[in-house]
């Protein structure tokens, strides 16, 4: 049986204490983008509100049923762990600092069955050790996946951010416009590319656009049908399209995968492109 209300009162008399010591290990500290290296009085305050927080729900083991407990310390320590200054910190340092915590309270068990020696025999404390290491563990992964969910979301972003950048609209002069495409060209960046220049093109009334794949570096039968996509999609809005800049080992792979650009205007120089235009 893990419940144990001496054991209980014990940790919470003692908590205070706990975080002091476990502060101890962090004091002085000096790590860069992590939250624990802070001198900020209020920062440093809320890392111990939230150490002594942690200590609470950990002493809770000892009076709750084991599977009442874990559902609820799941559910708080997934609220925590979104806590975005520690989502900031690298997560060696936060994970080093749930051992830190995990050691300080197994030396608090370590100090009651001591104390308790006549009531407490040798196998409950080890029960009791396993079960903290058990819940320490769970607070671990529950941060790390977490961690992972944020550092998913923020390069979503990122990409999103930068596929926007990677496909403008310039406008050249009066309905002319250019479209540099530069770098890989994937299925989901197609997708962005041909939404943003379809938008972009009708809000800025394009009547001409060229597409310069001179930053193109591999196009291959994907690639190909999606500019395809492309330019028919400026097709239907009223908007002629020029491909320019295709580099000559791009033409070669063109020819070698049997891929044909006969009804699209092609030149080999923006300049060229532009002279088209404005010839037409």
């Amino acid at each position: 049986m893990h419940r144990n209300e001496q054991l209980y009162n014990f940790l919470v008399g003692n908590s205070p204490q706990m975080t002091e010591d476990w502060y101890k290990l962090v004091e002085g500290i000096e790590e860069e983008d992590s939250v624990y290296s802070t001198n900020d009085p209020e920062v440093i305050k809320n890392l111990k509100e939230q150490n002594q927080d942690y200590f609470l729900h950990l002493h809770e083991l000892f009076i709750n049923k084991e599977e009442d407990f874990f559902k609820q310390f799941k559910a708080w320590s997934e609220e925590l762990a979104r806590d975005q200054k520690h989502l900031k910190t690298p997560v060696h340092f936060v994970v080093r600092e749930f051992m830190n915590s995990e050691q300080i309270y197994i030396n608090y068990l370590k100090s009651f069955f001591k104390n308790n020696s006549d009531k407490v025999d040798i196998d409950q404390f080890l029960s009791w050790n396993d079960l903290i290491r058990r819940v320490v563990n769970l607070s671990i992964y529950i941060y790390i996946e977490e961690a992972n969910k944020n550092t998913l979301k923020q390069l979503t972003a990122q990409k999103e951010i930068i596929n926007e950048l990677s496909s403008p609209v310039i406008l050249l002069r009066n309905n002319i416009a250019l479209l540099p495409l530069i770098g890989d060209i994937d299925t989901a960046r197609a997708l962005i590319i041909l939404e943003n220049t379809l938008a972009q093109c009708a809000e800025l009334r394009i009547e001409d656009l060229c597409i310069d794949l001179s930053g193109v570096a591999i196009i291959d039968t994907m690639v190909a049908h999606e500019i395809f996509h492309l330019i028919q999609a400026l097709n239907l809005i009223g908007v002629r399209s020029t491909l320019c800049g295709i580099r000559p080992e791009i033409a070669q792979t063109a020819i070698q995968l049997g891929l044909r650009f006969d009804d699209i205007r092609t030149t080999a120089t923006l300049s060229q492109a532009l002279e088209m235009i404005l010839n037409n």
